[in-house]
């Protein structure tokens, strides 16, 4: 038989393998609890929607058995096809880690079979099943090993449904196992494992038959080696508990680790489940006498009425303990206990109460006193937790209970447990420290004092009415000595020592007539209390506080505290001090973790760090949730204050008469503001009562805490503000724009205000916080709004402006398809903007109605918007509409490409293109039959530009907005920082100088080197203060597939919708003809165009000008239309051409002289005169 600790040596193989295993597994669980809350919501397909977009692309395990049906319905449409390149590119990472994990707990079972198999076939030498069992590591490490594997299926089950595993299998299958560095060896045993068990957690849904038995024989566990394992349970205490637990009544609580361990492992054997009735009520009697609420897994919890109900020997056995009878009893005994303990503990709080002597004379009392504490909270948090509600005998049993229970008492009795206990650590950590340096302190005070007496009955050292007494001298002298001789190191001999020592120096006083000597009193009595504080130092020992540390477990509320936040936030409210004995609670709360990271410790896992972190991040994040309610009720406080000051007090003037000066006091306005802020105060106060607390390997700082409580209110209440401010009714004739964008100005100042205000109690950095938070906000909220433009997906995760510690709301999505704030804005900003209904004049840089001529967007909108939410939201608009614009792009090019055909075909587009470029450019000269030419051209493409027409004027549109954006972010620039402006512009304009330089002369450096980032690290600065041109930009890259004839092609398209237009002298610019059904308006036309043509080769710029040109010649010298209009004005096409030129050079920055290489300077001079 080997020894406890050789087994677990590093030397034994057998005990080193099934400790890995085990710390795995813990590993495993970690990791799927954490990946449990990552789940895109894509994989759950909740809507029918959902279930039509997603048919093909994520499928469940009937993948397997008709692939090619899957594949022809991806391959056969192209917008599925995009739609899974995306979807792939977006979820593939996530997908694998959870594969991953997935194939972790087949290889989990798989070597834990074959470890029971090693040890069957005898591969460790010396070590059988039997022996292992016998073994106190041994039989521990087994029995969690088949737990582990039983607790992972149940949570799993429960943390991701079987369909959502089957369709990332599949998922994972179809697009992971491409890569050849991936290993999928497992994935039929995965997924014979894993595939769906039809359960579900929703309380409607029956539990499949023979659940979950089922899915654990899937990979079965050997028969003789589970029966065994139940066979130690049953009859051992495997942890030694028992005796932490000195009371009979505790029994249960001492065995709950081990009765969850039990409940798993009883579906590897259902039938004794089933059928083995006196096991079974073996079982309960010893473990589940008054409980019927078990603790799974940190904070699962089951409740065996219902888990139990299809197995006749389990129900059965269980009767005992539902007795009604019983639980009246149970509950009228905790009940009393709640009250008593409350009053007992808070005794012992009182100051003074708790002092060394106390402790070390009272431990048994101390210690039974924190027994009867935990065993009456669990049992209440436990079996008062909303478990099995579906279950009408488990709820009934359960609202009984609730009938006379008293949450708020027994809150009151788990924070004043909490610091009990903590206080108790602390004393005895720092009595472990000091334990030495004490005993030898006292050890020396009392040789010191039988030194003297032996010195004073000397007779050498005088001492009223003391004679000189060699046998008491010779005695004491011994005395001395013994005492001296006491050794710390030997404890339980020194113990009975030091007894007799005690006792030998009360019987000196009685034989010898020493009690008449007061001061040889008074030294005896010195030296007998250095004796008994030697004797209390011994008793402090090490099992004292592993004992508090097993009893004082609260493992099993890891997720049930929770229900007690309400009580916790309210105490905060009433006392903000009470976040003293919080902290406490959170230090016990913080012990539960201890379970799962004990066996990876002993280890020496790599996993121990990752572990730690997880469950130290979950704990921080609750603390950080309890401990919320303190910013959020400042922040009410905050609103009342702004209340005030905006609207109730009225501003004091510069001068004022000496009669008004009462009047203006204000004084009971200022006393109300005053003593908000002291509110303010003291709540800030209270979160700095904590103090830095490590929880986990976290260390938290109350001051960091409140500064990230603060940001997280605001960032929830801004983001709320911003949601609600800016929803359009799509329908309104008038536009709502202005007046929303007033009221959340006003918002937004109420908010900036606040922060200013606040920012000198609460000791933090107001304006860096408001700039840093509302950046984010916006920046998340674009973000996500962008997410419809690309393939790739950011996910909440993935983002790098979400936060766990401060995360930013998703809000559901309100009216016109957009998912943001920032969406509806830039959607009503189109809306009120749109060619259909607008004109948009140039000089004034506003748009009017096409049918009133009343503006209904001028300069005053855009400084409406920096005011509102701004530079930021300004340049968050900018970006989302960079993405509309390449979304339009992009179906431009699309269309051209599938026109175009494949290169070694000819379409009959590029034969109509090919027909017009003989015509036109062999050689070019002016057309002798214009008008009848360009039409004929025309008309047979007419069809491939109303698609385009749509697309330019909506890209034209919104490059016009983006001009009045950029304007607005440079005047602000100019006003705000002007020497960040000035320094930037210099910056930009020798940047470009180099450029062209380097392209002059490649000879000379590219700023900053070939590979250097600096162009793309100062381009976000240039845009977001306004030195940037939206017209100049190049947007998409394009190819042969796309160019081909392209100059042709935009040419055409120009001649085409400039004939829907006529001149406007009122507006000075192009406007749709009355009849015109198209949203068509020059400016916007004009410029849609430009931006066409910027995206490909200049070359065809000057080619389609060139067109342009040769056009506006040949309807000259071809003469008007009709015979009978004078021939010496100019046809309605040349003077559209001919503005459209002028206008295409003005948007572009071109100069006149460029113009006159196409047209005849005559012409352009002619052209305005004629319009004047």
């Amino acid at each position: 038989m080997t020894s406890s600790m050789d087994f677990l040596a590093e030397n034994n193989i057998c005990g080193q393998t099934i400790l890995k295993l085990v710390s795995r597994g813990n590993a495993i669980m970690a990791e799927l609890l954490r990946l449990a809350d990552f789940i895109p919501p894509v994989f759950r397909l909740a809507s029918k929607e959902e279930k039509e977009l997603y048919h093909y692309i994520l499928p469940d395990f009937t993948f397997f058995n008709k692939p090619d049906y899957f594949d022809l319905g991806i391959n056969t449409n192209p917008d599925v096809e995009e739609r899974e390149e995306g979807f792939k590119e977006t979820h593939l990472e996530i997908v694998t880690r959870f594969y991953k994990m997935f194939e972790s707990i087949y290889r989990y079972i798989t070597d834990l079979n074959r470890f029971l198999g090693d040890l069957e076939e005898g591969v460790f030498v010396q070590q059988t099943l039997e022996i292992v069992l016998f073994n106190e590591d041994g039989k521990q490490l087994l029995t969690e090993a088949v737990y582990l594997y039983g607790a992972m299926l149940l949570i799993l089950d429960q943390k991701v449904e079987g369909p959502i595993r089957e369709r990332m299998i599949v998922t994972y299958h179809r697009h992971a196992t491409g890569n050849t560095s991936v290993s999928d060896t497992n994935i039929e045993d995965v997924c014979r494992l894993l595939r769906s068990t039809g359960y579900q957690q929703h309380p409607t849904v029956k539990r499949p038959p023979n659940y979950p038995e089922n899915f654990f024989s899937r990979v079965p566990c050997s028969d003789t080696f589970i029966r065994m394992v139940i066979g130690r349970l049953r009859s051992d205490d495997i942890y030694n508990l028992i005796a932490r637990y000195p009371n009979p009544e505790h029994r249960s609580t001492a065995l709950a680790s081990q009765a969850a361990m039990l409940y798993v492992i009883l579906f590897f054997a259902p039938d004794i489940l089933q059928t083995q009735q006196a096991q079974m009520r073996e079982i309960v009697d010893k473990h589940f006498p008054d409980n019927w609420v078990i603790s799974l897994y940190m904070g699962s919890t089951v409740n065996l009425i219902d888990a139990w109900e299809p197995y006749k020997a389990a129900r059965t056995a269980l009767n005992n303990t539902l007795d009604p009878m019983n639980i009246d009893g149970l509950v009228v005994r905790h009940s009393k206990k709640v009250k008593s303990l409350n009053n007992t503990v808070l005794g012992y709080l009182r100051e003074g109460t708790l002092t060394d002597d106390y402790v070390l004379d009272h431990i048994p009392n101390l210690m039974n006193t924190i027994r009867e504490c935990n065993v009456t909270i669990r049992w209440y948090i436990v079996h008062t937790a909303p478990t099995a509600e579906h279950h009408k005998k488990a709820k009934g049993i359960r609202d009984g209970i609730l009938l006379t229970f008293d949450s708020q008492a027994l809150f009151q009795l788990l924070l004043n447990t909490s610091q009990y206990e903590f206080l108790l650590k602390e004393m005895f950590n720092r009595l472990m420290k000091e334990k030495q340096t004490k005993w030898e302190g006292y050890q020396k005070e009392g040789v010191e004092r039988m030194i003297e007496l032996a010195d004073v009955f000397s007779g050498t050292k005088p001492l009223t009415r003391v004679e000189k007494n060699d046998h008491l001298q010779g005695w004491f002298r011994e005395m001395s000595n013994q005492i001296g001789s006491l050794s710390y190191e030997d404890f339980t001999s020194a113990g009975r020592k030091i007894m007799q020592l005690h006792q030998a120096l009360e019987e000196v006083l009685e034989f010898h007539g020493l009690e008449n000597n007061m001061q040889v009193k008074q030294f005896l009595a010195d030296t007998r209390q250095y004796l008994i504080q030697m004797l209390r130092t011994i008793n402090v020992r090490e099992e004292v506080l592993i004992t508090l540390q097993q009893v004082a477990d609260l493992s099993y509320a890891w997720i049930l505290i929770d229900s007690y936040t309400p009580n916790m936030q309210k105490g905060i409210q009433k006392d903000p001090r009470l976040v003293i004995k919080l902290r406490a609670t959170f230090l016990k709360l913080a012990s539960g973790m201890e379970l799962p990271l004990t066996r990876i410790n002993e280890a020496k896992s790599k996993d121990l760090e990752s572990v730690s972190a997880y469950y130290s991040q979950e704990l921080v994040a609750y603390v950080r949730k309890v401990l919320q309610i303190i910013p959020h009720t400042m922040f009410e406080l905050l609103d009342q204050i702004i209340e005030i000051q905006t609207s109730q007090m009225a501003e004091t003037p510069m001068k004022l008469l000496k009669e008004d000066m009462k009047r203006y006091a204000q004084l009971d306005l200022r006393r109300r503001v005053a003593e908000l802020t002291n509110k303010i105060a003291i709540f800030t106060e209270g979160m700095l009562l904590m103090k830095t607390t490590l929880v986990g390997v976290i260390k938290v700082d109350p001051k960091r805490l409140l500064e990230d409580g603060i940001r997280k209110e605001l960032v929830f209440q801004v983001s709320k503000c911003l949601h609600e401010g800016l929803i359009f009714n799509p329908r309104a004739k008038a536009t709502e724009l202005e007046a929303k964008l007033g009221a959340l100005k006003s918002r937004m100042n109420g908010f900036r205000r606040s922060f200013e205000y606040i920012q000198d109690y609460v000791s933090i950095y107001g304006l860096k916080i408001w700039q840093e938070e509302v950046s984010r906000i916006i920046n998340y909220n674009v973000e996500q709004e962008c997410n419809s433009f690309l393939k790739t997906k950011v996910e909440d995760w993935q983002s790098v402006y979400q936060s766990r510690t401060i995360p930013i709301p998703k809000f559901m999505p309100v009216g016109d398809g957009s998912v943001t704030f920032i969406g509806r804005l830039a959607y009503e900003i189109q809306r009120i903007t749109d060619p259909k209904n607008t004109i948009y004049v140039d000089a004034t840089n506003a748009w009017y109605d096409n049918k009133t001529a009343q503006e209904v967007a001028n300069l005053n909108v855009w400084l409406q918007l920096q005011e509102a939410v701004d530079i930021f939201g300004l340049t968050a608009l900018d970006r989302l509409f960079c993405f509309k614009i390449v979304r339009e792009l992009q179906y431009f090019l699309r269309a051209m490409k599938r026109l175009n055909g494949k290169p070694d075909q000819k379409s009959p587009f590029r034969k109509i293109l090919d027909d017009f470029a003989k015509e036109v450019m062999s050689p070019p000269v002016l057309i002798a039959d214009a008008r009848k030419l360009y039409s004929s051209f025309t008309n047979k493409l007419q069809k491939c530009f109303e698609p385009t027409i749509r697309c330019v004027m909506i890209i034209g549109q919104i490059q016009l907005i983006r001009r009045q954006i950029t304007r607005e972010l440079g005047t602000a620039s100019k006003y705000d920082s002007k020497l960040l402006y000035n320094t930037l512009q210099t910056f930009n304009q020798t940047l470009l100088a180099e450029v062209r330089a380097h392209y002059r002369d490649p000879t000379k450096a590219f700023p900053g080197g070939e590979d250097s980032s600096l162009l793309d690290d100062i381009t976000p600065y240039l845009e977001s203060t306004g030195i940037s041109d939206p017209l100049t930009k190049i947007y998409v890259t394009t190819s042969s597939a796309h160019s081909y004839g392209i100059s042709c092609v935009i040419f055409l398209f120009i001649i085409s919708y400039l004939n829907k237009l006529s001149y406007s002298k009122k507006v000075d610019t192009l406007i749709k003809k009355p009849k015109v059904l198209e949203a068509l308006d020059g400016a916007p036309f004009v410029v849609g165009t430009l931006t066409l043509l910027r995206q490909f080769h200049a070359d065809n710029t000057t080619e389609c000008l060139k067109l342009l040109g040769q056009y506006i010649r040949s309807m000259v010298q071809s003469g008007p239309a009709n015979p009978k209009e004078r021939s010496l004005d100019l046809p309605p096409e040349v003077v559209n051409s001919l503005f459209f030129m002028e206008e295409y050079s003005h948007f572009a920055h071109l100069p006149r002289k460029d113009a006159e290489q196409y047209v005849p300077s005559y012409l352009l001079d002619e052209f305005r005169h004629y319009l004047t």
